[in-house]
């Protein structure tokens, strides 16, 4: 897809480009941004390059005025996103509950397999399933 939008810039031009930039530039600002831990490094390289052909064809003020819009929209979806976890800890608090406990149980889970990992011959006793029978909250 980002050789796609690549080929796509350079084929329209510069003028014909420029109202498309925005849409152009969101996956890719996307990627850059992106803080997966199984990340593809040449995905990153490929937006990169992709973003500095780009500036090169439309110039950096029209390149800088569509990037900073972008980055602005991710910001306030993520703000957005979190406000609304917020409000529904408020309005949901037995939803929010069970999240709160299939979290924490998941970060038990992810501690027993680091130490399985530095210590091998440790066996940490693990859950049977994890149905939501499991993630229930006690009275």
């Amino acid at each position: 897809i980002f050789k796609f939008l690549g080929a796509i810039s350079v084929d329209l031009g510069k003028d014909r480009i420029k109202p498309y930039l925005p849409t152009i530039l969101t996956p890719l600002y996307r990627e850059l941004n992106s803080t997966y831990a199984e990340q593809d490094p040449t995905l990153k390289n490929l937006s990169q390059e992709i973003i500095e052909l780009l500036k090169k064809l439309v110039g950096l003020e029209a390149f800088s005025l569509a990037f900073s819009s972008v980055q602005k929209q991710a910001n306030q979806k993520r703000a957005m996103r979190k406000k609304q976890r917020a409000l529904q800890t408020v309005a949901n608090p037995d939803i929010a509950a069970r999240r709160k406990l299939k979290r924490h149980k998941n970060k038990a889970e992810t501690r027993k397999r680091k130490i399985e990992s530095l210590r091998p011959t440790y066996k940490a006793k693990r859950p049977r399933s994890h149905a939501l029978k499991d993630l229930a909250m006690v009275e």
